[in-house]
């Protein structure tokens, strides 16, 4: 069994050992949850640049130690030069992965900082923003070690991505990946956060900053215009919730795909007669993850295109359905047309308040565009990939419209009063991910280490094929894929043990009883857990 670090008050979790110092530092100088995660946030986007970045977007899940929840959407628009018509008349018939056409939604990121804190400051929270940048200012004017998840990290279209001008001067050595222990500086992204710290966070969208972000991206033709910055603003937005046995679990509502997290765990509580960690137990978890993706994908989209509340698929009524419809004796087939990508951070942080936050921040897939921005050093993000071309998708590509969003950082609040903050990266992969942890944890009784540590599976698809099949870790255990296999589950082996393919997560909760707080972050990852 693997220890769960225990801390007296307060704790971080984060994929990189540098943020979650800048975490415990915040917290021992006397700054609340949220304070120290904007300062995790900016550390973490100089020092972890495949996954992240200030150039791209963000979503947040904050409780207050009274209760309240508050959901944080920090997630940016297409631009308004950015039509279904540009794409076609340049002869796309998707949104290509990389290079300028694909950074055409406005980052967010940043923004959502900015409204972070100021609920932060309603709640008490004093702490300067120069501060709270120091550390990520530090590391990106003196140097930081290039960490192992960036040398080894898989990515599609990479030959694409290394075309992108700029990139390979940037990330690149010797025309190869950095090796691990490289020591990198970006002194132009170092005066972007230096500006901001002085100037405040919506200096990136209507100050010096944003004009310089605007003149790059009009440089290389992003459809993205210094109008649809100045305009952009981070929105405090509804949580969507499901209620199981003893637990309510939150999430992000769309464009957040936090409704196939819930909608997975909603519906397998409903089958009756399951035992933890069996192969029926994890059958169910993949049947509903299918059964959640296929209505994620009917429903979730921009807010102005929903047909239907998403929070209606959560009823005990309609889980009640779905879950009739999941096959028991056979697994059903899954078409996936390509291999999932999406590369991502998610970090969380509890006070010695209990003021909690779950918060996921991404460039989308790895380096995102691969549009590095000269004056500013800020790496764009492609989460405009996401779009459809098709005028007739409820996804569509529309100026002003936010696409389906692969990130949903998840917090739960159980009977007995424990607060449990949880998430992971990779893309349309976190929902399967967050049921797994949560499940083996709130169900199989396992600790935190143990339920984040124990090995995976994730639906994917095989390069030239449309159907999915069920990859797992390599020391998953063979009982449990012997049983999968007979319930007619198409298993692919993978040969390494703590793959970063199958995820960064980060669990932490905090205990009514006593005031203490257990945290882990994955061992896939370059971080932990640090606390007071």
């Amino acid at each position: 069994m693997a220890e769960t670090p225990v801390f007296s008050t307060a704790a971080v979790a984060a994929p990189h050992t540098l943020a979650a110092e800048t975490g415990q530092t915040i917290l021992a100088a006397g700054g609340n949850a949220i304070e120290a995660m904007v300062a995790m946030a900016a550390t973490i986007a100089v020092v972890y640049p495949h996954m992240n970045g200030i150039g791209g977007d963000g979503f947040w899940l904050v409780r207050e130690p009274r209760g309240r929840i508050h959901a944080l959407d920090a997630s940016g628009p297409a631009g308004s030069l950015a039509t279904i018509k540009r794409y076609r008349e340049k002869g796309y018939d998707a949104v290509p992965p990389r290079g300028p056409d694909s950074a055409l939604t406005v980052a967010g990121a940043v923004s959502g900082w900015g409204l972070a804190l100021e609920l932060s400051k309603a709640l008490g929270g004093q702490m300067p923003l120069d501060l709270l940048l120091g550390d990520a200012i530090r590391h990106a004017r003196d140097g930081y070690p290039v960490s192992r998840s960036e040398e080894r990290f898989v990515t599609s279209e990479e030959a694409a991505l290394y075309e992108v001008p700029g990139f390979a001067e940037a990330f690149l050595v010797d025309g190869r990946r950095a090796p691990q222990g490289t020591q990198r500086r970006t002194p132009r992204l170092a005066d972007t956060l230096e500006q901001l710290a002085h100037a405040g966070l919506a200096d990136f969208y209507r100050g010096d900053v944003g004009r310089e972000i605007a003149l790059d991206l009009e440089r290389i033709r992003v459809p993205i215009t210094r109008k649809d910055l100045e305009t952009y603003r981070a929105r405090v937005v509804e949580p969507l919730s499901v209620r199981l046995q003893t637990s309510t679990v939150y999430n992000l509502p769309p464009p957040s795909q936090g409704l196939a997290t819930l909608l997975i765990l909603g519906m397998v509580e409903r089958l009756k007669g399951l035992r933890a960690e069996t192969p029926e137990h994890h059958h169910a978890l993949i049947e509903a993850a299918k059964r959640a993706f296929s209505l994620r994908d009917r429903v979730v989209a921009d807010p102005r295109n929903l047909v239907h509340d998403p929070a209606s698929f959560l009823t005990p009524q309609a889980l009640e359905r779905e879950a009739a419809l999941i096959d028991m004796k056979c697994a059903v087939s899954f078409p996936l047309p390509r291999p999932i990508d999406g590369d991502t951070i998610w970090m969380g942080a509890i006070d010695r308040d209990g003021l909690a936050v779950s918060y996921i921040q991404s460039v989308f897939w790895a380096y995102g565009s691969g549009c590095l921005l000269p004056a500013t050093g800020v790496l764009w993000h492609n989460r405009g990939t996401a779009f459809s071309l098709d005028p007739a998708s409820r996804n569509r590509l529309e100026p002003g419209h936010r696409p389906l969003h692969s990130l949903n950082p998840a917090m739960a609040v159980f009977d007995d009063g424990r607060v449990l903050s949880f998430g992971a990266m990779g893309g349309e992969t976190q929902p399967q991910f967050l049921s797994q942890i949560f499940s083996r944890y709130a169900e199989a009784g396992m600790g935190l280490a143990d339920a984040v540590e124990a090995p995976r599976w994730l639906l994917d698809a095989r390069p030239r094929e449309r159907e999915a099949v069920l990859k797992v870790e390599s020391h998953f255990d063979p009982g449990l894929i012997r049983g999968l296999s007979r319930l007619g589950h198409r298993i692919e082996e993978i040969d390494e043990a703590y793959s970063g393919r199958f995820g960064h997560a980060g669990m932490l909760v905090k205990h009514s009883r006593n005031g203490r707080v257990e945290a882990v972050h994955d061992p896939r990852s370059d971080g932990g857990s640090l606390g007071l």
